[in-house]
């Protein structure tokens, strides 16, 4: 419930000229408040949403006046504590995509999602290196580094960034890019959070309107000979090929497809540039280790790329997390099958294991705050999305398959795959110890009250 001071609040707000600022008692603030994962209730003092850039600075210049907080609610996955104070900035009404096919080129909205930037690139022949789920928010994604199912071969999607547009804690709009503000451009490539409200990203695309792609859907009684053959196979793959393996427990829904409809299905990603017959000769090993209950590789337009993964769209509730690892061999198929393969019931919906290294490993020009570069796979799990066990057994479930995992583990996670189920301490991991020294002298530099908060230790959000 909203008081009389934060009533008056969003009345000086809507005054200075930001019309949509809501208090807790106006019909449209919960609604501005929802993001995709359910299981968080955002109640901040106001939530504004912005239809301008010129919105967005006041609604900052209006935070440093009144000494409140400043966050952003994006449009994807991320979200992994309640926002309890302060202003929260939606950012829906900044949704705008421009392509310049010319320079190969989009300028990109902070409200847009890679749905939107696909479907404007695609009728000129160009892609966008979005991720496994391109409805979420572009913005989010990038910062974060962004790893999509042609991560290998072209790097982290944060790699491709020519601009960022933000509006800094003094309430100042600023360009960061490789001549302007050099810091800021290097720390919000890969730095994640708390440097700003970035508004606007100018972005590479590719000349690119196919792929080789899709997913195999095996037998849970394949699953062990699929994730050990995955883990040979997969480990001297060229560039050209990007892959994960993940372990489904899917529900009973009649949309989904009905020989995997309520069943226990290992998936096999796929996602390869170049030419058909090469990919399909390197995909040999895989198709040879069971029949599939579905084949769905094959050539595929780019636009598509989200049915790869096939991620849901739907806003559920989540628990989360990731961590990387530095191999993932037989040894490491065998732990992940004791911890969480079809015979152990475990309340938990997918786990995946990712094939970095390729692009993914090698720094851009110029470099950025990207981390997780030294490892060669990452391991994903997410619960399943049963309300009343997401904050006792399957924390519990995951930290236990996370500590089975410790022999082959980096020590390290990446920040956008970072969840709640990670120990919060833990984020930091994200970023060697020397970037993740420098992210906070930047953060530091231009935020110097804390205006955005980020924590990385654990502290409240």
């Amino acid at each position: 419930m909203s008081t009389n001071l934060d009533v008056a609040l969003v009345v000086e707000l809507r005054a200075a000229g930001v019309a949509n600022a809501y208090a807790a008692g106006d019909p449209e603030y919960q609604p501005a408040l929802l993001g995709f994962n359910r299981d968080i209730s955002h109640t901040p003092e106001i939530v504004a949403v912005p239809h301008t850039v010129a919105e967005v600075v006041t609604t900052v210049t209006f935070a440093n006046r009144h000494n409140l907080p400043v966050r952003v609610l994006g449009k994807g996955h991320g979200a992994q504590a309640p926002i309890t104070d302060g202003i929260a900035i939606a950012t829906d009404q900044l949704a705008f995509v421009s392509v310049d096919a010319e320079t190969r080129t989009a300028r990109v909205g902070a409200g847009a999602t890679w749905t939107d930037v696909l479907s404007a690139a695609a009728p000129r022949g160009l892609a966008a290196l979005c991720g496994s789920a391109p409805h979420v928010g572009v913005v989010g994604y990038l910062l974060g580094g962004g790893i999509g199912p042609v991560g290998r071969t072209f790097g982290f999607a944060a790699d491709h960034v020519r601009s960022i547009s933000v509006v800094t804690a003094d309430g100042g709009l600023v360009r960061a890019d490789a001549e302007f503000n050099q810091d800021l451009f290097w720390a919000l490539r890969g730095g994640k959070g708390g440097f700003g409200v970035v508004v606007e990203v100018e972005i590479d695309l590719f000349p690119l309107a196919t792929i080789y792609g899709g997913a195999l859907f095996y037998a849970g009684e394949d699953t062990p000979a699929v994730l050990r053959t995955f883990a040979e196979w997969s480990r001297d793959l060229p560039d050209e090929m990007t892959t994960s393996v993940a372990m489904l427990r899917l529900p009973p829904l009649p949309e989904l497809p009905e020989p995997l409809r309520g069943r226990f299905v290992c998936a096999v990603r796929i996602g390869y540039v170049g030419a058909a017959e090469d990919a399909e000769a390197l995909m040999t090993p895989i198709r040879e280790v069971a029949r599939p209950l579905i084949d769905g590789v094959g050539e595929m337009p780019y636009a598509e790329i989200g049915r790869v993964h096939a991620d849901p769209v739907d806003p559920m509730r989540v628990m989360e997390g990731g961590i990387l690892l530095d191999e993932f061999d037989t040894a490491a198929a065998d732990a992940l099958l004791t911890a969480s393969g079809p015979t152990v019931e475990v309340p938990l919906a997918a786990v995946e294991v990712r094939r970095l290294g390729g692009a993914l490993s090698r720094m851009p020009e110029p470099p950025n705050a990207v981390g997780g570069r030294d490892a060669a796979y990452s391991l994903h799990v997410v619960g399943a999305p049963v309300p009343e066990l997401l904050h006792s057994l399957i924390p519990q479930v995951i930290g236990g398959l996370f500590a089975g995992m410790e022999p082959w583990a980096t020590g390290g996670t990446q920040v956008n795959f970072f969840g709640r189920a990670n120990m919060p301490g833990d984020k930091v991991t994200s970023w060697s110890p020397e970037v993740a020294a420098r992210l906070l002298e930047v953060r530091r530099k231009h935020d110097p009250a804390g205006r955005f908060p980020y924590p990385l230790h654990g502290e409240a959000i």
